[in-house]
This record gives C-alpha cells, sequence and structure tokens, in this order.
C-alpha cells in the first residue's frame, strides 16, 4: 500500500509528462479496439449481406462466381437459366417464394438488375432487415425505374428524372429509344442494392426485342410498339429461393443440381459468402496487424519515457536508498508506476472508444452501411485489455532494472 501511494505522488508530480504518455497509450488502445468493432463489423456487414435467402440458383459454375454476380453484382454469368426451368423450379412444393434476377446491362457504370416487385419485400439484409425507399415506390410502368442510394448520390438523381440503360457492361451502344423514368429511390444498406438500378423482367425484355446480334436491328420497335407484344422472358440469370422449411433447403439442393434439363447449380448463400470473406480475408489480417503496431509504438513511448526520465530521479532513488528502501523496492516503485498508468491508459482508451462509437454510430451506418455495434467488451477484447497492463508492466522491468542497479553513491554524487 505505501508502495502504490508513492508510486501514486510520483506520478502527479510528473503530471503533464505522464499525462501526455497515458493520452497517446489510451489513443493507441482505442485504435486497437476501434479497428477490432471495425473488422468485426465489417465481417458481420459483409455476411449479411444477403439474410432470409435460403438458396441462390444459377448456371452451373463455381459457388463464388455465381455469389458474386448474382448477389455483389461482380463478373458475368457462364451461361442463363431458361424460363422453362426457373418455372419447373418456382413449382417445386418446397418453394415459398422465388425472386428472378436478369443481368447483363448497365448504367454509367452501375449493373441494371431485371428482378420482379418481390425483390423488394424478400430480399433482406443485416439480420433481416427490410430494403426501405427513402423516397417513392417500386416500378409499376413498363420503363419505371429505381435506382440504389449510391446511383441517386453519384449522378445526382431524382425522381422523375429520365435514365438511359446501356446494353450490356462496357458498352457505348445504348437503348436511347426506350428511356426509363426514376420512379424510387432506396435507402442506404451498405450493400450491393446501392450501386444497382433495378427495372422489370418485362422491361429487360422490352429493350432487346428489336436487338439482334449484340445490336439494334433493320425494323426497330418503338417503346409504345413494345408494350403491345408479349414480353414473357425467355431466361433469367439467378434466382434467390425461400424454401417452405428449413429443412427441405438441402433435398431442394440436391434437386436444383441434378436437374436433367439443364446444367444447374445452387448454392447456400452463408457458406458461399464465408468462403469468400476467407479468400479476402489478407486485408483483416493487415488491419489487426497495424493496430498492434500502434500499441508497441506507444509502450515503447511509454519506456522511453521512463528512461529519460531516470536522470532526473537519481536523487530521488539515492534518498530512498538512504532511508532504508532496497533495491526490490526501486525496482517495485517503477514497475508500479508503469502499471498504473498502463491500467489509467486502457480505461481512458475504452472510455474514448465507446464515446467515438456513440457519436459516429449512425453517420457511419447511414454514409457506408458499415453497423458498429456498441456492446460490452468481448472474451477477446478482455483478453486485449489484460495484455496491454501486462505488456506495461513487463516493457518496465527495462529501465526499473537500470535504477535498480544505480548506487546510492552514484545518486547522492550528483549535483543539483
Amino acid at each position: 500500500m505505501i508502495l502504490l501511494r508513492l508510486a501514486v505522488k510520483s506520478l502527479l508530480s510528473r503530471g503533464l509528462t505522464v499525462g501526455l504518455t497515458i493520452f497517446a497509450i489510451a489513443l493507441s488502445v482505442a485504435l486497437f479496439l476501434g479497428v477490432e468493432k471495425i473488422r468485426t463489423g465489417a465481417k458481420a456487414s459483409f455476411a449479411d449481406t444477403i439474410s432470409g435467402t435460403d438458396l441462390i440458383m444459377g448456371a452451373r459454375s463455381g459457388g463464388i462466381q455465381l455469389l458474386l454476380y448474382s448477389v455483389f453484382r461482380v463478373g458475368n454469368a457462364t451461361n442463363n437459366v431458361t424460363w422453362q426451368s426457373y418455372q419447373d423450379i418456382a413449382a417445386r412444393p418446397e418453394v415459398d417464394w422465388i425472386v428472378p434476377l436478369s443481368l447483363g446491362d448497365s448504367h454509367r457504370g452501375f449493373r441494371v438488375l431485371g428482378t420482379t416487385e418481390a425483390f423488394f419485400e424478400r430480399y433482406k439484409y443485416r439480420g433481416g432487415r427490410d430494403v426501405d425507399f427513402a423516397q417513392g415506390a417500386v416500378f409499376d410502368d413498363l420503363f419505371d425505374a429505381v435506382v440504389g442510394a449510391d446511383v441517386a448520390a453519384e449522378l445526382n438523381y431524382a425522381l422523375n428524372d429520365e435514365i438511359v440503360v446501356a446494353h450490356g457492361v462496357a458498352s457505348f451502344t445504348e437503348h436511347d429509344d426506350k428511356p426509363f423514368r426514376i420512379k424510387g429511390i432506396l435507402q442506404k444498406t451498405g450493400t450491393p442494392v446501392d450501386r444497382t438500378v433495378f427495372v422489370s423482367l418485362q422491361a429487360i425484355e422490352a429493350i432487346h426485342i428489336d436487338w439482334q446480334g449484340g445490336g439494334r436491328s433493320q425494323t426497330p420497335i418503338s417503346a409504345e410498339d413494345a408494350r403491345k407484344m408479349d414480353l414473357t422472358p425467355k431466361a433469367v440469370t439467378a434466382a434467390l429461393i425461400g424454401t417452405q422449411s428449413r429443412l427441405q433447403i438441402f433435398g431442394l439442393q440436391r434437386w436444383i443440381n441434378d436437374y436433367s434439363e439443364e446444367p444447374l447449380l445452387a448454392i447456400l448463400p452463408g457458406v458461399a459468402l464465408s468462403e469468400l470473406w476467407n479468400l479476402i480475408g489478407v486485408a483483416e489480417a493487415a488491419l489487426l496487424a497495424v493496430s498492434v503496431m500502434v500499441v508497441v509504438t506507444a509502450l515503447l513511448g511509454m519506456v522511453a519515457m521512463i528512461f529519460s526520465g531516470l536522470n532526473e530521479r537519481r536523487r530521488e532513488m539515492a534518498l530512498l536508498r538512504a532511508i532504508g528502501a532496497k533495491p526490490r523496492t526501486i525496482l517495485g516503485l517503477l514497475m508500479t508506476e508503469a502499471t498504473l498508468m498502463s491500467l489509467l491508459a486502457v480505461v481512458l482508451g475504452v472510455g474514448l472508444l465507446y464515446t467515438g462509437l456513440f457519436l459516429a454510430r449512425s453517420y457511419v451506418d447511414a454514409a457506408f452501411g458499415l453497423y458498429l455495434e456498441i456492446s460490452l467488451p468481448t472474451a477477446r477484447e478482455y483478453l486485449v485489455l489484460c495484455a496491454v497492463v501486462c505488456a506495461g508492466t513487463i516493457v518496465s522491468l527495462l529501465p526499473a532494472l537500470r535504477a535498480y542497479r544505480l548506487s546510492l553513491s552514484d545518486g547522492m554524487q550528483l549535483r543539483l
């Protein structure tokens, strides 16, 4: 107890230097825990890009490839699924709902997705959250379009603005004879929905009805004439499927994978997302490594501060020895000071972290779609905090051992 009081008074006597050192370590702790929160939040948001969907069906390819183009709008399908096959799957008794997806076109760098109104009811993200409209509503006319939050923000779109869809992903050929009108703008979700232009399946058929071999035919069909034609889709790119019971998922998946009419593939979104995260997990390790180095740097700064103050404190150590303090008391004093500094830094760092989370969470969610949960530290985080305090005590051994070796006469010989 005496050693603790002595350590506290010693720290208070050097308040400015000690305070700055504690603050530096606290910032590093807050950064480390913040990176951990962002890492876990990003991983959870990634895993929750799509939820509530039991299977994703498309042409036979790789599972990750199917996930990339159907959910993340990255890449292209190797083949389409015929409308007849889609209807056969939709008619299965295990299927509760099915949402078709048709990809292939783009608008100023954003992918265009043909689907039905059911997409906005069935697509869920972040553990079951619905896709909500910031303005407007779902398309109800053949040439209505709904745009994601990023599309509207980057291209400065508003309701009723006219847009033209380009043929293909990297094409300069546009379907300018059949423009669309923006009927709805979606709220920010932090998913690929934000960077997607949604139109109906019938609209996809309408803009391609007079196209042959990648170009418009010699007998163009106007938008009004297209409205009068049969616009039943000939094929879709993929489909989201929900089953009547989770017990039926694997049976339906096996049936689709063994479908005899054409080669199809059904994947579980959660499994494919996990595989994809493992492929890009190097960024997670890099973030963790950077935050660890920040904490190590702050602790080394504390050691440097203690070392730099040793010469100034040699008379103090000599006086303590003169009044009967044993060498191990000097050793314990410096280690106690370092432990108290590390402990205070950890407490302050946690306070800074949760203050920052409270202030920034709503903005981060709205701007980036990244949900940072405010909850008590996890067992892993408690372990990190304990490790910081222990590391602060251990690294103080070097300056403490130096002070331990300072002799009484060496200290008393110092001049004021």
